[in-house]
């Protein structure tokens, strides 16, 4: 199971880009900026969480509009 997730900077969760069983491959997504209720996001500093199994990785980004 593949989930990607974007947070902003207390930890709520902005927006859920994937969650599905996804085969051994590359793939590719983008993030229009705006939240899991169709809502516009401010500028700033957001986080992605990428999880694939046992696999974890967190990293910062910039949004900007």
């Amino acid at each position: 199971n593949v989930r990607l997730a974007i947070y902003d900077v207390t930890g709520k969760e902005v927006r859920t880009l994937v969650n599905d069983m996804q085969g051994v491959n590359y793939y590719r997504t983008a993030w229009n900026g705006r939240d899991n209720n169709g809502n516009a996001v401010a500028s700033g500093v957001y986080f992605y969480k990428l999880t694939a199994g046992e696999f974890k990785k967190s990293m910062k980004m910039m949004y900007l509009k």
